[in-house]
């Protein structure tokens, strides 16, 4: 897939413009909260913690560096690893499947990590193994959600957008709604179960960063080495074997990796929905359809547009907070539907 000079171009100036924006975004957020502080406290505090305490006294709570270190900076870094798995695993999904309607969400995959993390919580055997049984049984139930609907929505050989999209919905509800049963039946605060569901960073803590950064990470680069490989892809399986490419073997290998990071994602943060959804489909208009530009950019994005959307979520009604997955949702939800509306043939 050839490159000119002006979409090289193009690609560096939204390279750069999103690096400014996550910059200008994560000291915002580190700025922001309802800790009673303010700006100039707050990077004075930073700067003491930078310096290993070494600020000036007095003009800063004694308390905060605690609360930056412990408390707002794994959040910050947690909505960017997870916006980036979300974002980048549905990029992966729609190059697969070869649908813009493809997502984590809407085709269950986050349903099916959730409801793994969601039976290693409550069944004992599974909590008793530690800290690794979340992540492990969320990449299994991630890993067989997606492979359920691919199988169902496959006739003959061939997925259509529509039964991928209409298995999709139909996979992650029957799962959410086994999920929820799980949780009320074993007697788990019902709060708690909904604001999960609705996803939430909350938790965040710096040893869930260090378990989903390498699931992310690994997913990501593994995603890179097959960028040409999606991008023949999107030319149609023939045209893909012809040109020498394992179509079968291809799409089987990158649901796994896509089901990674969304597993990495979801173990952690809950359900957070159209993230995966809405990047690509925007990346794709500034950088063009190369996964190996493409990968990237929606990397960044992502996880520009979560950290944006959890800044908002706990700040937006302070101290109170709105679980971040209904941030995405109200807009995500609407650009659902106007992909519906305005793409043909899908």
């Amino acid at each position: 897939m050839a490159i000119g000079p002006d979409r090289r171009r193009m690609y560096r100036l939204v390279m750069a413009a999103l690096a400014a924006g996550l910059l200008a975004a994560v000291i915002v957020a580190v700025v922001v909260g309802a800790a009673g502080m303010s700006p100039g406290q707050t990077l004075r505090a930073l700067g003491g913690l930078i310096s290993s305490g070494r600020g000036a006294r007095g003009s800063f709570p004694s308390w905060a560096p605690g609360l930056l270190l412990d408390l707002r900076l794994p959040r910050i870094v947690l909505a960017m690893v997870v916006g980036a798995a979300l974002s980048t695993a549905g990029t992966t999904f729609q190059g697969v499947f070869r649908n813009p309607l493809a997502d984590p969400y809407l085709l269950g995959v986050s349903a099916g990590a959730g409801l793994g993390a969601t039976i290693a919580i409550i069944w004992k055997p599974l909590s008793g193994l530690g800290f690794y049984s979340i992540p492990a049984t969320a990449f299994v139930g991630a890993v067989l959600a997606a492979f359920l609907v691919y199988r169902l929505a496959t006739f003959g050989g061939h997925t259509s957008g529509v039964s991928l999209l209409l298995s999709g919905v139909a996979v992650g509800s029957t799962l959410t709604a086994i999920m929820s049963f799980f949780m009320v039946a074993t007697e788990y605060d019902l709060r708690t179960v909904m604001v999960w569901l609705m996803g939430g960073l909350t938790t965040a803590t710096w040893n869930k960063i260090f378990m989903a950064l390498p699931a992310v990470a690994i997913g990501f680069i593994y995603m890179m080495t097959r960028a040409r490989r999606m991008n023949l892809l999107l030319m149609g399986e023939e045209r893909a074997q012809e040109l020498g490419v394992d179509s079968q073997r291809t799409r089987r290998n990158l649901m796994i990796a896509a089901a990674l990071t969304t597993a990495a994602a979801v173990a952690f943060s809950g359900l957070i929905g159209f993230i995966g959804l809405m990047v690509p489909h925007i990346m794709r208009l500034l950088v063009g359809p190369d996964h190996r530009r493409l990968l990237p950019a929606c990397a960044l994005f992502g996880a520009l547009l979560l950290l944006v959307a959890d800044t908002v979520a706990r700040t937006v009604i302070a101290p109170a907070e709105i679980p971040v997955g209904i941030i995405t949702a109200a807009t995500g939800g609407p650009f659902f539907l106007y992909l519906l509306r305005h793409r043909k043939g899908i």
